[in-house]
């Protein structure tokens, strides 16, 4: 599975950098967020690096699947039914360490747009 040794997630996966874990599987990871933007706010990351999702392709789009199937697994486990996912491409969407990733915030109401 490829890594980036500089990347924060890779370390977060790897186990070198704590983290709150809420799930984890042969293929994905997820960990509660360190800014919390609302009451449940986790991340969930595929093990494999992938930049971001201009990077998705026909390769590597089973993970993303997957990510989100880990997303309704943990959703039902931890009793939430309603719930938002965001996730952000590139420097002006505000994606800020540059591993793919996927925001599931839930536990107050939301707006539209989000700011």
């Amino acid at each position: 599975m490829h890594r980036d040794e500089n990347c924060l997630f890779c370390k977060i996966i790897a186990g070198e950098i704590p983290s709150n874990k809420v799930y984890e599987d042969d293929l994905c990871y997820a960990f509660y967020d360190i800014e919390p933007q609302a009451p449940v706010h986790f991340l969930v990351v595929p093990k494999e690096h992938i930049c971001c999702a201009a990077a998705i392709n026909g390769e590597n789009s089973g993970l993303v699947a997957h990510c989100f199937e880990a997303i309704a697994k943990i959703c039902r486990q931890l009793d939430v039914d309603s719930y938002r996912v965001v996730n952000n491409c590139g420097d002006q969407a505000g994606q800020t360490v540059k591993h793919l990733h996927f925001h599931v915030l839930a536990g107050r109401d939301m707006t539209w747009p989000p700011g």
